[in-house]
């Protein structure tokens, strides 16, 4: 099986380069992007910050809509996203935001993505469509 060049991914998007992002899974069933909290990632108490959270998120459930990108499409964009803050992480700590589908369609894909800490702590959780260009 051709094992798909993640970097590549990130490469591909200046943005989630320059944050960091490093794709560790990205198919159809589930994708899933680490990053550690820098602290220019935080707000003024150390923690991160929620513009952060939801580009990371915003990336992980974009990248999950590009792979499942129907035949002869261009690419993809988010058209909705919401987020909720559910929990903190200081500066330093290793984040792990996980997307799976909850629909695909020829038009738009729905991504449900969970932003953790190492240990599992739940930190944000973000719905979005993606619009098929």
């Amino acid at each position: 099986m051709h094992q798909p060049d993640f970097a590549a991914i990130t490469s591909a998007v200046p943005f989630a380069d320059h944050l960091g992002f490093e794709v560790i899974r990205c198919d159809a069933e589930q994708v899933i992007v680490e990053v550690t909290l820098a602290p220019e990632h935080c707000t003024a108490g150390g923690t991160a910050h929620g513009g952060f959270l939801m580009a990371l998120a915003d990336f992980t459930g974009a990248a999950g809509g590009f792979v499942t990108l129907p035949a002869g499409a261009r690419g993809t964009t988010t058209i909705e996203s919401k987020t909720n803050m559910i929990g903190t992480a200081p500066a330093g700590s290793r984040l792990r935001a996980i997307a799976t589908p909850l629909h695909i369609g020829r038009r738009t894909s729905v991504w449900n993505t969970r932003v953790e800490t190492a240990d599992g702590k739940l930190i944000s959780q973000t719905s979005q469509t993606q619009f098929v260009l």
